[in-house]
């Protein structure tokens, strides 16, 4: 079952990049299955369904504005999916809406979509993710490997990896 995690934001508005961030970490401390795929999709908007196709299972990591404290971890699936994209107001969400549309038009769309996110504390500009974001930011990784896991998809910390092969 091929998987897709796709990190998105603006990286130049502090924890509105926290998606792309997300990724990042990923990449640098776990170890996947050929089947899983990593992508920064930063801001693309509809340029993403080139990526999405093929995707069976699609984890969107995002800046969720819940209304709850900064740094509350969010987890939508199902039909929340689409209420939570029907809200939303910036050009990469829209777009992500807009993806997620004609893939389903055109029989593309993934078996599960799950949107995993953070509330932001800062939008303002800056390259860093805000210090009560980044001192969540573990958790959100661990709600994305979690929820890998509930697809029977196991992943490696590179610790593992690292000790495995020495």
């Amino acid at each position: 079952m091929s998987i897709l995690i796709l990190g998105v934001g603006n990286i130049l508005l502090s924890d509105e990049g926290l998606g792309v961030r997300a990724v990042e970490k990923l990449k640098e401390g776990y170890i996947f299955p050929e089947n899983v795929k990593l992508l920064d999709g930063g801001t693309l908007g509809i340029d993403l369904l080139y990526f999405l196709e093929g995707a069976e299972r699609l984890i969107i990591v995002d800046a969720v504005m819940g209304g709850g404290p900064p740094g509350t971890l969010y987890k939508f699936s199902g039909d929340e999916v689409k209420a939570y994209f029907r809200g939303k107001v910036s050009a990469h969400e829209l777009g992500i809406q807009e993806v997620l549309g004609i893939a389903q038009l055109t029989g593309k769309y993934p078996k599960e979509v799950v949107v995993i996110g953070m509330e932001p504390e800062s939008l303002e500009i800056s390259l860093e993710l805000s210090q009560t974001v980044r001192n969540s930011l573990e958790k959100l990784v661990k709600l994305i490997i979690e929820q890998l896991k509930d697809w029977q998809t196991e992943v490696k910390h590179v610790d593992e990896r690292t000790r495995n092969t020495a």
